[in-house]
């Protein structure tokens, strides 16, 4: 009886709790089911621990090695741009105390590294660069490595080549088996600067199409348009595209280590999924076969009518498709397998895994929000991620409410004139006009009243209700603003706050001169 499971307060964090419940609950069905010889190696501490890490897929000169050396800003251990063909690899780039390559044979036995597991696809000779380098294509399984670098990795990235946009059909079956881990692919159209913007359109749309074909999701898959390296650009026309492109992949690669406990929540739960459809298939085939004679004969049958197993056990255990492994794949690896010796259904195995799934998950979550509240602040620093954070160079810098930010002059006061014009039209009173002969002019932009309303908070300055020639003029250039396709600020940065306004405090809606 596992009392612990009753009592949430055992979970000291999130690592520890996926650990518990994968070894106590998920790993028993695993290890009683052959998963381990159909889908994936069982999970080490390493998997639970590790950092976040980033999996960069993407053909032949599509500007891998370039985009990494581009995000760390330095040349890296083994490092090699050049004519010849390197993709036929993996090569992990880690932060390390030392410089240095890695062999890949040695990192795979490394029990501090999260890649011992990787053993079971076969002989690595050059595993590593600070890092991991599996090469001579032949001595190893590279879909299968692919899969399971794709289960434990928190991002996938897919690199192409905007100035050469080709999808071999060897590519499209690499992004294939990536299935099931769409929620993680983000691409990245690289090397945009190369065409012209109406060729870029063209490109952008033939990849969208060919990605609809090859992923099979109804989400359309983020894209990233940019030239991921430090170079001048050869098409300067989409320069503020790129920069807005880039600074969304980067805002996206700092989120992961904040998320990292949820995507690795979100793995445990697709992987308890595809043990229980495991293990069902493999309960139905022992069921099927003959206690004596014709054991050959009925396991090609079996194999065979696998499509229709599947329908049955969908049928009967309300599973979605998605859940069941390649039909293909899962004939192959049968035929090697003797039918005779699987078990048969433990439902006290399946027992552990929904319970799992029904309540233990759910207090994780929980403990994910708390530790999540906790480090707001954890996200990926250094190289590219700290050269456009701040100073005139910064993402919308200068645009927008930003505009005028580092002038002398009231940004305002430029266009206030015209402003001055409409408002001594609307009969002001005391210097002011009300909120209902204001809106009549403010409603002319045909903003929805939901902006219009966070423009008049943002410009009655005062909050008496009432707007002045300034507060006007500060809200027709917000309507500009927003019209020009920029966001409206939380709250009034301090350069757009009127000159007379400046100095006082405001306290209640009392206006007071500043002590």
């Amino acid at each position: 009886h596992r009392v612990w499971l009753k009592d949430p307060e055992l979970f000291q964090n999130v690592s520890e709790g996926l650990r518990r419940l994968y070894r106590t609950k998920l790993f028993p069905l695993e290890d009683t089911y052959r998963f381990h010889d159909f889908h994936s190696p069982a999970l080490e501490d390493a998997d639970f621990d590790n950092k976040p890490m980033v999996l960069l897929v993407g053909q032949y000169s599509t500007g891998k090695t370039t985009f990494i050396r581009h995000l760390m800003e330095q040349d890296f251990p083994g490092m090699r741009i050049g004519p010849e063909p390197t993709t036929d690899s993996f090569i992990a780039v880690m932060h390390g105390e030392q410089e240095g390559v890695i062999p890949g044979n040695a990192l795979v036995v490394d029990p501090k590294k999260p890649f011992r597991k990787l053993n079971a696809f076969g002989n690595f000779p050059r595993l590593g660069r600070e890092a991991v380098g599996l090469e001579e294509r032949d001595s190893y399984d590279f879909a299968a490595v692919l899969e399971w670098f794709a289960e434990r990795v928190d991002r996938i990235i897919l690199l192409f080549d905007a100035h050469k946009l080709d999808i071999s059909d060897e590519f499209s079956e690499v992004i294939r088996a990536l299935k099931n881990h769409e929620d993680k692919m983000r691409v990245v159209l690289n090397k945009a600067d190369q065409i012209s913007t109406q060729q870029l359109m063209r490109v952008y749309g033939a990849l969208m199409w060919s990605l609809g074909k090859i992923i099979n999701t109804p989400e359309v898959v983020r894209v990233y348009i940019g030239s991921f390296w430090a170079q001048p650009l050869l098409v300067p026309d989409n320069r503020k595209l790129f920069e807005a492109e880039e600074q969304d992949l980067f805002l996206d690669i700092q989120s992961l280590p904040r998320n990292a406990a949820l995507r690795k929540l979100n793995d445990l739960i697709k992987r308890a999924r595809l043990a229980k459809v495991q293990a069902y298939i493999i309960s139905s085939l022992k069921k099927e076969m003959p206690s004596v004679f014709g054991k050959d004969s009925k396991k090609k049958e079996l194999i065979s009518n696998l499509g229709e197993i599947y329908l049955k056990i969908e049928k009967e255990h309300q599973i979605s498709p998605g859940d069941f492994p390649n039909i293909n794949k899962m004939q192959e690896l049968l035929n090697g397998q003797d039918f005779s010796k699987f078990p048969a259904l433990k439902p006290k195995l399946l027992e552990a895994v929904e319970d799992m799934l029904a309540n233990d998950i759910a207090r994780l979550m929980a403990l994910v929000r708390q530790e999540e509240a906790a480090m707001p602040s954890q996200s990926v620093k250094g190289g590219a991620f700290e050269g456009t954070m701040s100073g005139p160079f910064g993402h919308g810098y200068g645009e927008g409410a930003s505009e005028g930010i580092d002038e002398l002059e009231w940004v305002v006061g430029r266009d206030k004139p015209t402003y001055d014009e409409i408002f001594y039209t609307l009969s002001p009173i005391n210097g002011k006009v009300s909120g209902a002969s204001a809106k009549k002019e403010m409603v002319k932009s045909k903003l929805p009243n939901t902006v219009l309303g966070k423009i008049w908070k943002l410009a009655d300055v005062d909050k008496d209700g009432f707007l002045d020639d300034e507060e006007f003029a500060l809200a027709n250039h917000l309507i500009k603003v927003k019209l020009e396709g920029h966001e409206l600020p939380a709250a009034l940065p301090d350069h757009l706050v009127p000159p007379s306004k400046r100095g006082v405090v405001l306290e209640r809606g009392v206006v007071l001169e500043a002590q």
